[in-house]
């Protein structure tokens, strides 16, 4: 059994008990959250796909960390201009574990 849920403007293919990150929530570490926008599910009985968002359906999941990713280096520059720019980015992300997929 799996879903496709969105989260963060971007879509995941999940399972019972997948470890994803997705963008950061204001959740603390612990907490559970629930995953409403579900956009497909398939189980033994076959494959239900949402309008876009496939009623009565929930993810539950729970909160294991914040964390921030790897470090993307940003560098500008023009040649012959003496223009340099150097700068780093680090995306916050929220990594939680699938515990059950309701209908």
């Amino acid at each position: 059994m799996y879903a496709i849920i969105e989260t963060g403007g971007k879509q995941y293919r999940v399972q019972e008990g997948d470890v994803i990150d997705i963008e950061k929530l204001e959740i603390a570490e612990g907490e559970a959250v629930g995953f409403d926008k579900v956009l497909m599910v398939s189980n033994d009985e076959g494959l239900q796909v949402g309008k876009p968002y496939v009623e009565n359906a929930v993810v539950d999941a729970t909160v294991l960390t914040q964390g921030k990713a790897k470090k993307v280096i940003i560098f500008k520059y023009k040649a012959k201009k003496d223009y340099r720019k150097k700068q780093g980015h680090r995306q916050p992300f929220t990594r939680v574990e699938i515990k059950k997929i309701n209908l």
